[in-house]
């Protein structure tokens, strides 16, 4: 049975490069980064499975005013199983990015090119590639999903458990109209019972060249914006003000060298292996050189390792920030944009046994268990006690102009995928 599906599979190249050129022709931009949303991209998808043989599909649209339609979609295809326990789920995304700075582009961004050739940084031949916007973030994925479930359904073979594919909307812009709001909306707008606690989630939308890093876990992440009140004063009079930005300066400082300190444990897991609390953006305030500034912002970004729970960190914030106010005569005041905690998936769980046994075989690699400081949408799910893995095999070249995906990764990445459709759980 397996020579029988990755044999569907090599020969399906003409068919994922169709698929990957047909869903680069539609632009799937949030409106938070002035697109119409996934609408077209949506639609598209949705009657090409039809079309190729999945047909248990469900739409499933977070409303957005500011997109096109109204909606936010997302989109689950359904491959029924010979057991429908341990579901297994493939959870890509349909949103992309911007193109960014045209000039960088070597061809239209919304026209997948194929290339051969070329070299890698390190020497190694990229070999043949497909080159657009969003092919490999998170098209790939996407694509070698769908191929896996392909080479099951065309040739009329059940998968051991029930197989999910999930093309989730609002990935690039925090999720808010995608998983977090299926997650949240289980029972009212969307089937109580779509997501189990014993269901499995396989993210491709991350990981390495050769395809060794399994990512189980995520820094707890918190953004902060601060902004520190103070009084206006004229430059030459400090003694008649209260100075909010030599104030905000002292609290980015004292921030960033005693949470470092207090929360200080490392985790070989991750890379870097600590905590990290970084002052990043900083807001303007006055325009001229001799006036003390009344109002400064500036803001933080702070990945922090899981056993440190964020109303600890943020309780040392508060006792930082009133020594501060007291010291200068301020009132310090702060929000949080993103907040949010991640349970891990145990290295010893199923889904990472499976998908470690299935990388060996495909790719010949040992995979390892890695934790990132990044935010995905595997955080929402393990959270909600769903195991999910973060895994593929690419070049990471998402976001930057002439994003490539190897057509040997996408290929290979199928056979994973089909390994793991047909595996006992």
């Amino acid at each position: 049975m397996k020579d029988k599906i990755f044999s569907f599979i090599d020969n399906s190249v003409p068919l994922l490069v169709e698929l990957e050129t047909e869903l680069c022709k539609r632009p799937a931009i949030s409106p938070d980064a002035g697109g119409e949303g996934e609408l077209d991209k949506c639609v598209f998808l949705e009657a090409w499975l039809r079309a190729q043989g999945i047909s248990q599909l469900e739409r499933y649209d977070a409303p957005d005013a500011r997109a096109k339609g109204g909606v936010r979609p997302s989109l689950v295809a359904t491959i029924p199983g010979k057991a429908d326990t341990k579901r297994l789920w493939i959870m890509s995304h349909i949103d992309v990015v911007p193109p960014g700075e045209a000039g960088l582009w070597q061809s239209d961004p919304w026209t997948v090119v194929q290339a051969d050739g070329g070299t890698r940084p390190d020497g190694t031949p990229l070999g043949p590639r497909l080159i657009g916007r969003g092919v490999e973030d998170n098209q790939q994925g996407l694509v070698s999903s769908v191929l896996a479930a392909l080479s099951l359904v065309r040739q009329g073979i059940a998968p051991s458990h029930t197989v999910k594919l999930l093309f989730a909307a609002d990935e690039e812009n925090g999720s808010a109209y995608g998983i977090d709001w299926l997650l949240k909306n289980q029972g009212t707008k969307v089937p109580a019972d779509l997501f189990r606690k014993d269901d499995m989630v396989l993210i491709p939308d991350g990981g390495d060249s050769q395809g060794v890093s399994i990512e189980i876990a995520e820094k707890n992440l918190v953004w902060a914006r601060f902004t520190t009140h103070g009084l206006q004063a004229h430059g030459s009079r400090p003694d008649q003000g209260a100075n909010a930005h030599l104030a905000g300066a002292d609290l980015a400082v004292r921030l960033h060298y005693g949470l470092s300190e207090k929360f200080s444990d490392h985790d070989s897991l991750f890379e870097p292996d600590y905590s990290t609390f970084q002052p990043t953006k900083k807001e303007a305030n006055v325009p001229n050189i001799n006036t003390i500034p009344g109002e400064d912002v500036f803001c933080m970004d702070m990945r922090i390792l899981p056993r440190y729970p964020v109303k600890t960190v943020l309780a040392e914030i508060d006792r930082i920030k009133a020594e501060v106010e007291a010291k200068h005569r301020v009132t310090i005041t702060y929000t949080t944009p993103q907040c949010m905690e991640s349970k891990p998936t145990s290295a010893d769980a199923p889904l990472v046994k499976l998908l470690s046994k299935s990388v060996a075989e495909v790719y010949g690699v040992k995979t390892r268990p890695i934790g990132i400081g990044g935010g995905t949408v595997g955080a929402y799910l393990r959270n909600e006690g769903i195991d999910s893995a973060v895994w593929c095999r690419i070049d990471d070249t998402a976001h930057q102009p002439n994003e490539y995906a190897i057509i040997g990764n996408i290929v290979g990445d199928a056979k994973v995928m089909a390994l793991l459709m047909t595996s006992q759980c």
